[in-house]
């Protein structure tokens, strides 16, 4: 862990749990189980989910072996500490999906609230696969019946920022992993 103090982000503190060199372990892994499964000379389009993904879709790209594209898509169900339940979409995918293989790079996976708007979003956009690869996951709140195929780690259902996660818009920047204290 590159940090080994607490911080506090308004009202609350929290604590070092994953730091940035395990978590590049973690991104450079996803990149090569992704690049193993692709089929020679096919070119995935790589979706980052809006605003939580964007550092570690930056690191998967660099770590990519491959020929790649990569886009964005902004979503949103967190009010806070909580899940809100319900996903706003905000921005959608422009480019041509048509018999593409898409794999969506999310940072953190744990009801699958924006996880099943992911599948409802490319239901009609005649892919040629969908893939998920999320940098964190947390199975003990997942309530949905979809398959994730890529996790890097996963974690307990305990509230983290940093590397892109935040509590009300603050803490994106860190570059490692805290989690909320007790």
């Amino acid at each position: 862990m590159s940090s080994t103090s607490s911080i506090k982000i308004k009202d609350r503190t929290f604590v070092p749990f994953i730091g940035r060199e395990r978590i590049a372990k973690y991104v450079k892994f996803l990149a090569n189980r992704v690049a193993e499964e692709m089929e020679p000379d096919e070119v995935p389009i790589f979706v980052g989910i809006l605003n939580g993904s964007f550092m570690f879709a930056a690191d998967f790209i660099r770590e990519y072996p491959g020929d790649c594209h990569i886009t964005f898509v902004k979503m949103a169900s967190y009010d806070g500490l909580n899940s809100s339940g319900k996903v706003k979409h905000l921005v959608g995918v422009n480019e041509d999906l048509n018999g593409k293989t898409v794999v969506i790079l999310e940072d953190i996976i744990d009801t699958g609230n924006t996880l099943a708007e992911i599948y409802e979003i490319f239901r009609d956009k005649n892919v040629k696969q969908l893939k998920i690869a999320t940098l964190f996951f947390k199975p003990d709140v997942f309530k949905k019946e979809l398959p994730i195929d890529y996790i890097g780690k996963s974690i307990e259902d305990k509230f983290v920022i940093g590397y892109g996660l935040d509590y009300d818009g603050l803490g994106r920047n860190l570059p490692d992993l805290y989690q909320l204290e007790e």
